[in-house]
């Protein structure tokens, strides 16, 4: 088991993973994602560049007061001296200096091409600008890290002139030389071979780390193979952000450090804290949380198939690669027309509806979902829908909070070129007939106010539920009929949110569907009827 400073957890995902398309962090956002990576508990925090970003500069500054970090030490990043300076004369070695931070990141270059072509200076002076900036933080007291960028493309074009740059770092006094994939190009054989040869070259036991692109896909598998040839410390970012197709993807990266290799890389108790983080930070940086992320996407651990649901009824683990709650996740079970009486079993458990020992309902259930299915229904993304549906085969029939004698929906463009619903629903609620009408900038949401406004006398905790999403897909007709609408419906009370669907030929019918198992279900499981009604 490596100690926490042996081996380093090295996020970047304020700076390199910053770098990703459609991600601008203000400076406040920074420090909130800071935070939730300290309590997710990686060693260092590498914030941004000083000196180069007025936006970083600042949140150097406001971090040394406002964070209050438990676990990790943050790292300012920047460049090596220019070509033909004197180190203590550069502007940003001072910022990266001023930054104050107890650890720096230096990033210089390692492929002679790259020093020849971009740097437009000499070989000598590269060495000379590597070790000239380490001594320089190093005698200031400050722990050095050195990316070697490119590093992977130098040393398949000059090895010796890139293992030079690594070894002037370590002399400068470097505590560690990451190798970084710069370009993504790696595939995990090579990277392992190369980690390898450059160990062995150097001698001892250098402290080597690995930063990986994404561009083949194999961020993850190239930082793990460098683990496994030797690397010490390893950087990634938070749900893979960054530029091109991204960079390693640290929760994967701690998941499989931790339950495949057995590394120790978190304090205890944060490794389940995985899924709520990485959800956090998706929402600071506006990006919908990717559903399938190993670890902790929300289908992670989703079974569709019947046969795999047949498998975990008997022992979860027979489909599962690690336990979902290791890292904060949980196993989900999906009804589909794949579903078998075990998918609906295991489903209807989860939901807290025992069909065990009701082998006539689960039947009845599996053959309607099959049915319902293939006409268009679909009940993976709806779960609050499936759930009534099982609560009906168990009561014996629909138990609706009211019955519809009938719905109409007006739309009118006026003269002034704007364009309003209004609805007129006529239901029945306990023995009482209801007469409602609602207005909206649809037909859906006009509906929903005009049933809504039906049924909240008697249910009052409905005033508090309000429709949050609204999907609609076309189906293409089977069996020469015409196209289908699919509607889903997301609501929201106040403890929680919940899916329903609806099918129909019409998209108001459809919708309507829809609506009527969302109220249903915010009547049924989340908010209270009136006492005594």
């Amino acid at each position: 088991m490596r100690s926490a400073d042996e081996f380093h957890l090295f996020d970047t995902t304020l700076r390199d993973g910053a770098q990703r398309e459609g991600v601008s962090y203000s400076v406040t956002d920074k420090l909130a994602v800071a935070g939730l990576l300290d309590e997710l508990g990686v060693r260092f925090i590498e914030g941004g560049w000083p000196g180069a970003m007025p936006k970083d500069t600042e949140f150097f500054a406001r971090a040394r007061t406002e964070l209050d970090l438990r676990h990790a030490e943050l790292v300012a990043f920047g460049a090596t001296r220019k070509a033909g300076a004197r180190v203590a004369d550069d502007p940003q070695v001072r910022a990266l200096m001023d930054a104050e931070t107890p650890a720096v990141c230096l990033v210089a270059k390692s492929d002679v091409r790259h020093v020849e072509r971009a740097l437009r200076t000499s070989r000598e002076e590269n060495l000379a600008m590597v070790g000239d900036t380490v001594a320089h933080f190093v005698a200031a007291g400050r722990r050095v890290f050195l990316d070697c960028e490119h590093f992977f493309d130098g040393y398949a074009a000059d090895p010796g002139y890139a293992l030079e740059v690594v070894r002037t770092a370590f002399a400068a006094g470097a505590d560690v030389v990451v190798l970084c994939d710069t370009n993504g190009g790696m595939l995990p054989s090579g990277v392992a071979r190369t980690v390898t040869e450059v160990r062995e070259k150097l001698g001892g036991s250098p402290r080597l780390g690995m930063h990986a692109q994404n561009d083949t896909s194999c961020a993850v598998a190239n930082t793990i193979a460098a683990v496994e040839a030797g690397a010490m410390h390893v950087q990634g970012t938070a749900n893979g952000y960054g530029e091109r197709p991204g960079n390693a993807d640290i929760f994967a990266i701690i998941g499989n450090l931790t339950t495949k290799l057995g590394h120790k890389v978190l304090p205890d108790g944060c490794l389940e804290k995985m899924v709520r983080v990485s959800h956090a930070i998706a929402e600071i940086a506006n990006i919908a949380p990717d559903t399938h992320q190993a670890y902790v996407g929300a289908s992670a651990f989703a079974h569709k198939a019947g046969l795999h649901a047949s498998a975990i009824k008997v022992d979860p683990d027979l489909y599962n690669h690690v336990d979902p709650a290791i890292v904060g996740n949980d196993m989900r079970i999906l009804v589909t027309e794949m579903a078998g009486r075990a998918s609906v079993e295991l489903k209807s458990r989860e939901l807290g509806l025992d069909l065990a020992g009701r082998p006539d309902v689960l039947s009845a259930v599996t053959e309607q979902v099959k049915r319902k299915e293939a006409e268009g229904w679909s009940f993976e993304a709806a779960d609050a829908s499936f759930e009534l549906l099982v609560r009906a085969a168990l009561d014996g029939g629909p138990a609706r909070p009211f019955t519809l004698e009938s719905y109409r929906v007006i739309v009118e463009h006026r003269e002034d070129g704007a364009v309003v619903s209004e609805a007129t629903v006529k239901v029945r609620v306990r023995g009482e007939r209801v007469i409602a009408t609602g207005e909206g900038n649809g037909p859906v949401n006009a509906l929903d106010a005009a049933l809504r406004a039906a049924l909240v006398r008697h249910y009052p905790g409905l005033s508090t539920v309000d429709l949050r999403d609204y999907k609609v897909r076309i189906l293409e007709g089977s069996h020469g009929t015409g196209a289908v609408t699919r509607v889903l419906v997301e609501s929201g009370g106040e403890q929680h949110n919940w899916t329903t669907v609806g099918v129909h030929e019409n998209v108001v019918e459809a919708s309507w569907h829809a609506l009527v198992d969302a109220l249903t279900y915010g009547v049924r499981n989340a908010e209270p009827a009136r006492a005594g009604s």
